[in-house]
């Protein structure tokens, strides 16, 4: 058997057609972008796939605004077969212009219809918009009320007015090749389409149809519990309560403590759901004692925090996180060898984050910044305090899957003379995560026996890891920085050695031996994620 495959056939003409709503004089220039749009232009190869992503493009374009109930009426290729020539032609009924109408809800129990209103906020008689649709649906299923949310509009009604169920997400999704139902014989491909109105309405007329929302709740309470193990802290027992729904409100309560050699906490958090624009406001209280390197903290705090995550625009894989927040807090403070006191404080903070990178939980390629400051007054004494931090981290891949990544941190507390700061406004560095061959938090400012926090922070890293496969490989690295009472009394605590790696959904695991030079000793460190 020989197979002669010919002259490929091109595209030689394209025919567009439009009837329907969407030919009035004010969608003119919709529809001349919808012909600008197309994928498969005169010249380029006949693809079968591609003709039929072409129109299953077309049509989604057209029905994911205004024109939901549109349909493609016509669809054909003409093979010149002696010339290799292909010859287009689409016809696209938009159908009548779509007007959401009256809220449906559907699978509430427990959670308060307040909070549906919350986030599907329109006024009836809007045009409709399946990227508001698509919104509202994201903003409830990021809720910790709901297992799953889907956010449609309802079908017409049939001729004989028996109600319809809502249009289901397959039938409207983009790219589902499969759901096809207006599509002429022959042209299953065509995705996005719907069954053609009814008779009495008039597709260069309106129709509203109501918005459905269907959610199906989580589970009101949850409880979880952890055990794990630090290199400096021992092992580490956390456990937290979470429930929804409180005394008929839509918001979170959470509880837990977390107990280790280092540190002892609890708390309980009240999470309100997110607004609509993307902030998630919590307060809380927390009980919390720490004895880190000579320096005992018992605090007793009060605090509220706004956080906000967003993306950078378009297709950008940039994000953005801000978080605020306020701390009224009582400290009780042992100094080992020294002083005791009382420390009342309240605080004001904020952060901003950028992040720019292939992989959030295992970066290869990308950067991250981080600015933060912050506000505080004593309240015993009125003495103010002010905070500024800024962090960076950079990674490069190299070859098929090593990575080179340096960071770089640098802060500095302004307080009047002998002020006492809260032991998290100062900077104590040292450990897995900052500079390795040193305790955790073992670098700052020497008092009596205890180590505590200092005015000014410096700290470099460099680091190159190479993996054998996907998952395992080994690293070599230099971490330096001080934090001292200026920088100009800086005194670099270097440290390096190597380690293991192993990748895990959770982010790379880091097993490392480091060799601390001022301590002229060799500790070992282990930690899950990135160091930022």
């Amino acid at each position: 058997i020989a197979i002669v495959p010919g002259k490929r056939t091109t595209v030689e003409s394209v025919n567009l057609e439009f009837s329907g709503r969407i030919t009035r004089p004010e969608y003119a220039q919709r529809v001349q972008k919808l012909r600008d749009d197309w994928s498969l232009r005169k010249g380029q190869p006949f693809i079968n796939g591609d003709w039929n992503r072409a129109k299953a493009t077309l049509l989604d374009d057209v029905s994911t605004r205004d024109f939901l109930l549109a349909r493609m009426t016509s669809s054909r290729a003409d093979i010149d077969a002696d010339n290799a020539a292909a010859h287009l032609h689409v016809t696209i009924d938009s159908g009548p212009q779509v007007r959401m109408g009256e809220l449906n809800t559907q699978g509430l129990k427990r959670v308060p219809e307040t909070l549906i209103d919350r986030y599907v906020r329109y006024n009836v008689g809007a045009a409709f918009d399946q990227n508001r649709l698509d919104q509202w649906q994201q903003d409830l299923q990021s809720t910790a009320f709901f297992r799953g949310a889907f956010v449609s509009l309802q079908e017409p009604p049939s001729q004989n007015d028996q109600p319809t169920d809502p249009i289901s997400d397959r039938a409207r999704g983009p790219g589902s090749e499969d759901a096809a139902a207006a599509a002429p014989a022959g042209d299953p491909t065509v995705s996005g389409g719907m069954p053609p109105p009814p008779a009495q309405f008039d597709s260069d007329g309106e129709i509203t149809l109501p918005v459905q929302v269907r959610v199906v709740e989580a589970p009101p309470k949850r409880f979880s519990a952890s055990i794990g193990v630090d290199d400096e802290a021992g092992v580490r027992v956390e456990s937290v309560y979470r429930q929804n729904v409180v005394f008929g409100q839509p918001v979170t309560m959470e509880t837990g403590f977390g107990v280790d050699r280092l540190r002892q906490r609890a708390f309980m958090d009240i999470l309100l759901p997110p607004s609509e624009r993307g902030y998630r406001d919590s307060v809380g209280i927390l009980a919390d004692r720490s004895d880190i390197q000579g320096l005992e903290v018992t605090r007793y705090a009060l605090g509220a925090t706004r956080t906000q995550e967003r993306k950078g625009a378009g297709d950008s894989r940039v994000e953005y996180e801000t978080r605020y927040g306020v701390l009224l807090a009582q400290d009780h403070v042992k100094i080992d060898g020294g002083d005791s006191y009382t420390l009342p404080t309240i605080t004001t903070t904020a952060e901003w984050l950028r992040r720019d990178v292939d992989n959030k939980y295992d970066p290869r390629e990308g950067n991250l910044i981080s600015v933060g400051g912050g506000v505080g007054v004593t309240l015993d004494t009125g003495e103010p305090y002010t905070r500024l931090r800024l962090r960076g981290q950079k990674w490069w891949p190299i070859g098929k899957w090593d990575v080179l990544t340096v960071r770089g941190e640098v802060g500095r507390v302004w307080s009047n003379g002998d002020v006492q700061v809260p032991d998290d406004f100062g900077f104590r560095t040292g450990g897995a995560r900052s500079i390795r061959g040193y305790r955790y938090q073992s670098i700052g400012v020497h008092r009596d026996n205890a180590v505590v926090g200092a005015p000014t922070l410096l700290v470099g890293s460099i680091e190159y890891d190479h993996y054998f496969d996907e998952r395992w490989g080994m690293g070599v690295f230099v971490d330096a920085g001080d934090a001292a009472e200026s920088f100009g009394d800086m005194k670099m605590s270097v440290g390096y050695g190597v380690g293991a790696r192993v990748r895990t959904p959770a982010g790379p695991l880091f097993l490392d031996v480091a060799y601390g030079q001022r301590e002229r000793d060799l500790r070992l460190h282990f930690s899950l994620g990135i160091a930022f």
